[in-house]
């Protein structure tokens, strides 16, 4: 019994990389962007239903924290630096989201249709 079950590893971890390449390729990359403590574009559009892959890139020479309470997302980044936040899938609806650290410049929405 032990010697067949050994014969199935190869098999079961193909099966595992496969299933994790093919949930990688579900994600949207979408792109974020800071810049002069504004986010461009500050209005985002994603597919309803779908997981984004969203890259939010600083490129202020200053820290930011990207938040968004409505996607249950608080990550900081480094001055001239960038994050991966994965989020969804999204119900249809709007999702706002946030420069913690220049809240009053650097806001923007997120559309899921």
């Amino acid at each position: 019994m032990r010697r067949n079950a050994r014969k199935f590893w190869p098999i079961l971890a193909m099966l595992v990389l496969c299933t994790g390449a093919a949930r990688a390729e579900e994600a949207v990359d979408e792109r974020l962007t800071l810049l002069y403590q504004t986010f461009t574009p500050q209005t985002l559009i994603v597919p309803a239903g779908k997981k984004i892959k969203l890259t939010v890139v600083n490129k202020d020479s200053t820290a930011a924290e990207f938040a968004s309470q409505a996607l249950d997302h608080d990550h900081a980044i480094l001055a001239n630096g960038q994050i991966y936040v994965y989020i969804g899938p999204l119900n249809a609806g709007t999702y706002s989201f946030f420069d913690v650290l220049h809240r009053m410049t650097a806001a923007g929405k997120i559309i899921a249709k």
